[in-house]
């Protein structure tokens, strides 16, 4: 609010002062003799009262319809009382309006992004249970059908479907955790040839089953990050290469570094992605064309390694070729906050 600004708010309060001093000039031009001086003074002070009752008089009468108007809102429990508000008298009013109509649209902006959240939320326990029961309805299944089959054929089948629910239930985890993250994260120097070779080693089964083979550099190196939340990252990325490359496949994995970052590139020789999915990939629930026509897919494993990498002050970027490579790559920028992440 400028000083124009104030002086508009007050002309009907420098409107009277003029009246009232005018008045009182007028008084004292007339009051050539002083044996009527007390009189006058008295008439002057008794005016001036009067001017100043019928300012305010006045004043209320015009203030109370915007003060009753807003009651009324106040008291209508109108959800939508930015477009019911009553007209602005002066600046000051305007200003006071302008902010309760931010408050309420950053209030409706809160309370729209927690719906969201509750119906994405449910939108996901949903389609988990509908993927989680598929390799519990698969373990009946090889219940009912054991008859004429060795005990270590069975014994393998069932190492599958427990290890699909497992890693369904990971991704349950890690998903309730993210809006809690700030309070479970650990930033230190850590072996990023461990962490790969430990979700290699996890998903050793399925590499074996395919025949797909996995290549990666022996130099030990090192990034700052979380171990735990970095190794759900690479778990998410491994499983997604190794479920779209096909039998004897590659599987590769390589460190790059230069002034401002370092990378882990996470590369494959599957059936790649199509052009016009490769930037949705890391959507929420998004399959794509590859993930309905070749395997099950939730749509969760990318979009929550995206996530989670942000969150650590990382990025995930996706290039392919459909029917010749995927590649994913973590960047690690050499210079930022860690005390910012949240």
């Amino acid at each position: 609010m400028n000083f124009l600004d104030y002086v508009k708010d007050k002309c009907y309060f420098l409107m009277l002062y003029v009246i009232i001093m005018s008045f009182v000039t007028v008084i004292m031009i007339v009051s050539f003799n002083q044996q009527y001086a007390l009189n006058n003074i008295l008439y002057t002070n008794i005016s001036c009262l009067l001017f100043a009752s019928l300012y305010i008089i006045i004043g209320y009468y015009y203030r109370r319809k915007f003060y009753q108007e807003l009651t009324d809102v106040m008291e209508s429990g109108k959800e939508e009382i930015s477009a019911v508000l009553p007209e602005a008298q002066n600046f000051e009013q305007k200003l006071f309006l302008e902010l309760l109509k931010k408050i309420h649209q950053d209030d409706h902006n809160r309370l729209q992004k927690l719906y969201d959240d509750k119906r994405d939320q449910q939108e996901f326990i949903m389609s988990w249970i509908h993927e989680v029961k598929l390799p519990i309805a698969a373990s009946r299944l090889l219940i009912e059908n054991s008859e004429g089959k060795t005990v270590d054929m069975i014994v393998d089948k069932f190492e599958d479907e427990l290890d699909k629910i497992d890693d369904y239930v990971e991704q349950a985890l890690y998903y309730s955790r993210i809006d809690s993250f700030s309070k479970d994260y650990f930033i230190t120097e850590v072996n990023v040839n461990k962490i790969i070779k430990n979700s290699v080693k996890k998903y050793a089964k399925l590499f074996i089953n395919k025949a797909i083979h996995f290549e990666m550099n022996e130099i030990e190196q090192s990034v700052q990050s979380d171990s735990k939340w970095l190794g759900f990252v690479l778990d998410q990325i491994i499983a997604n290469s190794l479920k779209y490359t096909n039998e004897g496949g590659t599987i590769s994995a390589h460190f790059e570094e230069d002034n401002k970052e370092k990378r882990i590139i996470i590369q494959d020789n599957g059936i790649g992605i199509k052009s016009e999915d490769i930037h949705r990939v890391f959507e929420k629930g998004f399959t794509g064309s590859t993930g309905r026509s070749h395997a099950k897919s939730t749509g969760m494993g990318l979009y929550l390694a995206k996530q989670l990498a942000n969150k650590l002050g990382h990025d995930i970027t996706i290039k392919s070729e459909e029917d010749k490579y995927t590649k994913v790559v973590i960047h690690f920028p050499k210079i930022r906050n860690y005390y910012h992440l949240n």
